[in-house]
């Protein structure tokens, strides 16, 4: 059997020399190793559509978080001597 020596070169390679994205995470993240929708480990198949539902259950969670962030930068900006 002959073995072939494939060539290595930026002209050949296939993916691009910049990032057209942002990459997801710079770091781990902090998810169970358990899907808490479907009870499978998240290593397994695709959780899709538990994400879709994590998403819709959470929904109202975040809008009110953003509410009250956006209250605390409100009264922080009232509170300034000398608005900007």
């Amino acid at each position: 059997m002959q073995v072939k020596n494939q060539e290595v070169s930026a002209d050949k390679a296939t993916t691009p020399g910049r990032r057209t994205r942002p990459t997801l995470a710079s770091h781990r993240l902090d998810l169970p190793s358990i899907c808490d929708i479907c009870g499978k480990p998240r290593s397994t198949g695709k959780h899709a559509k538990c994400s879709r539902t994590r998403q819709q259950t959470k929904q109202a969670e975040w809008s009110a978080f953003m509410a009250e962030l956006a209250a605390k930068r409100l009264a922080k900006q009232e509170r300034r001597r000398y608005g900007r």
